[in-house]
């Protein structure tokens, strides 16, 4: 015997009333059980006022003026023709991004290997082959973090920068690592007390190592003295040698200047460049570092350009110009040479008498590189 409260087969009869070309019909039609009818009603409702209150709020809004509008995030779908569809950040997410590395460089003192890192990215360009599909040409596209690439010779101790930065991109997801890269570069300058360097982001990323280019794109050096025959691409000397490597990018001769005195910050390790001093009176732990006055020093050991190691500022010029700095702090023949030479020396001794120029010349330097190779997800780039 059939339940009284089946809701698939318990039906009840209704007469309906029917005009139909006016005649009046009777006619018998299930309908369905109670509990059934009180959903569909119910369901009826809902939809009901969803419509109305969309149709209520686009009838409010009509009043409301579009300049007290909060505007919406903008996302820019991009295409990886081996990774699928992903977002691109927005400013905001660019913002929070840089304010985390910021805070991230001067806890752990770690800006010097930073912006090393961003440096080697995209120092890989070759204005030359500037009309080849990305990333073919080089550049800033995060294929540093790919083996063969991270294990050049020149890459030597970066692969520390990138465990630093990993927990960094988890909770920015949406920041591509080229992006990331030089973010952290620039946060790692303004953090050591280095001017805000006007950046764009927004490039793609190289997806494989199959985007790494071959080794040998990034600025060798000697000891002074030491140097006994030609660079290992065949320049006779470190002005020389400078200009290959760095007009090869299509940089300038005061490009070239300008980022040397990036060197203000870091050091030389030996087990990584074969360069420097195992360890020195500013290197053994003790010393302070940093410009603030503050604690912090970062891993022992190496060789530094200046005493203020952990400080951004024009003193790498100074030292290099004075010859009776302390013999503890290192001078490479790529450092000398650019009071040496005739092309680089107005634009050294004008960055060692007035920092601010420094700053503002190093500033449109340190974006141009940082863009070199680069293909953006979004016409033109994002600021914030």
């Amino acid at each position: 015997m059939l339940h009284a409260h089946s809701r698939t087969q318990s039906h009840t009869l209704v007469l309906l009333k029917c005009n139909t070309r006016q005649r009046t019909r009777y006619v018998l039609t299930p309908t369905p059980h109670p509990h059934l009818l009180h959903e569909q009603i119910d369901a009826m409702a809902r939809l009901l006022f969803v419509t109305s209150s969309a149709l209520l709020l686009q009838a409010a809004m009509a009043f409301v003026p579009t300049s007290k509008l909060a505007p919406m995030p903008q996302r820019t779908a991009t295409r990886s023709s081996r990774t699928g569809l992903r977002m691109a950040a927005t400013p905001a997410e660019y913002k929070a991004c840089y304010e985390e590395l910021l805070t991230f460089a001067d806890k752990n003192n770690c800006a010097p290997i930073l912006v090393r890192l961003a440096w080697h990215d995209a120092g890989t360009f070759n204005v030359a082959n500037a009309g080849q599909p990305f990333p073919a040409r080089g550049g800033a596209n995060g294929s540093i973090r790919f083996e063969p690439e991270i294990k050049h010779g020149a890459n030597a101790g970066l692969s520390d920068a990138l465990k630093l930065l990993g927990p960094v991109k988890k909770r920015h997801p949406t920041v591509g690592w080229a992006d990331l890269m030089q973010a952290a570069s620039a946060a790692g300058i303004e953090a050591t007390g280095g001017p805000r360097i006007p950046m764009k982001y927004g490039r793609k990323d190289a997806e494989g190592p199959e985007d790494c280019p071959k080794e040998g794109n990034l600025p060798g050096a000697n000891l002074p003295g030491q140097q006994t025959g030609p660079f290992d691409d065949g320049t006779p000397t470190p002005a020389a040698h400078l200009r290959k490597v760095f007009h090869r990018m299509g940089l300038t001769d005061q490009d070239i200047v300008a980022l040397s005195g990036a060197h203000t910050l870091g050091r030389a390790y030996k087990e990584r460049s074969g360069l420097g001093k195992e360890s020195t009176k500013y290197t053994d732990g003790k010393h302070i570092a940093r410009g603030d006055g503050k604690e912090g020093h970062g891993r022992k050991g190496g060789q530094p350009w200046t005493e203020k190691f952990l400080k951004f500022d024009n003193s790498y010029f100074t030292t290099m110009y004075d010859e009776k700095a302390d013999p503890e702090l290192l001078k490479l023949d790529t450092d000398l040479c650019i009071f040496g030479d005739e092309g680089f020396r107005p634009f050294a001794l004008k960055y060692k008498d007035d920092q601010a120029a420094f700053f503002a010349d190093y500033c449109v330097s340190h974006a141009k590189l940082s863009e070199l190779g680069a293909e953006w997800e979004v016409p033109g780039g994002v600021t914030f």
